[in-house]
């Protein structure tokens, strides 16, 4: 469950952070790499997505009605891995041992019991309670599901390791089971985030000129990714900020009436009175135009809206989701890869200069002196692009090389883990 999500270049798209595995794996992200994605769209539900393209929109208790069928879309897009792969590595969400939810599990040990496939339990011990925790789940296990969980590690460990040697010893002679290793905390490694519940944990500076509104359902933030310095704000700030970044949203009818009820579009406009400039992606580049109609109640019961008024756009959202990536160009000449995520079209004013151009000469989006939008996510993900558009260059540090950094997450776990254990358990064959 993510609305944290990316495009696949064949079509279709998964959650970021399915598509960040592949990235480190070397692999082209694919549909049935996450054949099953629900994005939250408010009081609707989730938007389900299988297989790359959007299904319906259910309620938690529908989701449920159609737990064969999603069953069988789920090894269906394993046996095709499977017959392209000699590995596939299998995450699972949540706990093994949800016992209300063991007779319709599709997510976890439920997948792994019908594959027969070995598992790990992963203990987070930075929560705390990790010998309740990781000794309980393994009595909680039945018959069939005991021999699947064959060893357990214990991640995210602050301090001195040797002093857990004898906690390693105890919870192995407890579950006999083999400890896969102890990992340390570490924060010095930096990936995409999984979902936004990371920005909580945002630094909130005072000298910023740069501010991005988290709407409440936020979507693809790793779009401000290079921009860690930025302020996320969900209120009106005394400040004056030089840029205000609109994010995308899954909701963008109910995000529009959060900015107007929250007071944060009269601030956002009283900002670009002084001189700030808005740059609003994807669904924070609808809310810009001047309105933004839902004849088939596809993301709200309010069918039509009006919007900040700031770009000279009208958008009306349909059934067709457009899913797909792209290459672009803006018009000083930067070529870039980007992918698009939406549903619906936005039709600006003939003339207005367009924020990038796709193959075709297709134009993409608007630019203005004080507003900028795009449906180009992963634009601003482009150094070069992004200096364009904040009109000075980023300090060094704000860009990662991503390859750099799985290497060291590599490297990390390599250092860390019990090869002798992951060699028996894991990686070699057995009848």
């Amino acid at each position: 469950m993510s609305n944290n999500s990316m495009a696949c270049a064949g079509g279709g798209e998964i959650g970021r952070a399915q598509a960040a595995q592949a990235e480190a794996c070397g692999l082209q992200p694919h549909p049935d790499m996450n054949p099953i994605l629900l994005k939250p769209t408010g009081s609707l539900g989730s938007q389900v997505v299988l297989n790359g393209k959007p299904w319906r929109n259910l309620r938690a208790a529908e989701y449920y009605d159609h737990f064969d069928f999603l069953l069988e879309n789920a090894l269906a897009s394993y046996s095709r891995l499977a017959a392209k792969y000699d590995m596939i590595v299998i995450e699972g969400a949540g706990s093994v041992s949800e016992l209300n939810l063991k007779h319709r599990d599709l997510v976890n040990l439920g997948l792994a019991s019908r594959l027969r496939a070995p598992a790990i339990l992963v203990a987070d011990i930075d929560r705390g309670g990790v010998f309740a925790s990781v000794i309980g789940t393994f009595h909680l296990l039945d018959e069939t599901e005991s021999p699947l969980v064959r060893s357990f590690l214990i991640n995210r460990f602050r301090g001195d390791q040797t002093l857990f040697q004898d906690g390693v010893a105890i919870l192995e002679q407890q579950t006999k089971r083999r400890c896969l290793g102890v990992f340390p905390f570490v924060d010095n490694i930096h990936l995409d985030a999984e979902d936004s519940v990371s920005l909580e944990k945002s630094p909130r500076t005072t000298d910023s000129r740069i501010a991005i509104i988290r709407l409440p359902h936020i979507s693809n933030f790793t779009d401000f990714r290079l921009m860690p310095f930025a302020v996320y704000l969900t209120a009106p700030a005394e400040e004056q900020f030089d840029f205000i970044f609109l994010p995308g949203t899954k909701s963008t009818i109910e995000d529009m009436l959060w900015l107007r009820s929250s007071g944060m579009e009269r601030w956002l406009l009283d900002q670009v009175q002084r001189g700030a400039r808005v740059i609003g992606v994807c669904g924070g580049f609808q809310m810009l135009g001047e309105e933004i109609v839902d004849p088939h109640a596809i993301e709200s019961t309010v069918r039509e809206i009006r919007g900040i008024g700031l770009v000279p756009a009208r958008t009306r959202l349909s059934h067709e989701k457009i899913t797909r990536t792209v290459a672009a160009r803006t018009p000083s000449g930067i070529r870039f890869e980007a992918y698009e995520i939406h549903m619906g079209i936005t039709v600006l004013a003939d003339g207005s200069q367009p924020f990038a151009v796709l193959p075709n000469d297709i134009p993409d989006g608007i630019r203005l002196r004080h507003a900028v939008g795009t449906y180009l996510h992963g634009a601003l993900e482009n150094k070069a692009v992004l200096e364009e558009v904040l009109g000075h260059s980023l300090p060094e540090s704000c860009v990662s090389d991503k390859d750099a950094e799985y290497d060291r997450l590599a490297d990390w776990f390599a250092e860390h883990v019990n090869h002798e254990v992951l060699l028996g358990e894991y990686l070699e064959p057995r009848n």
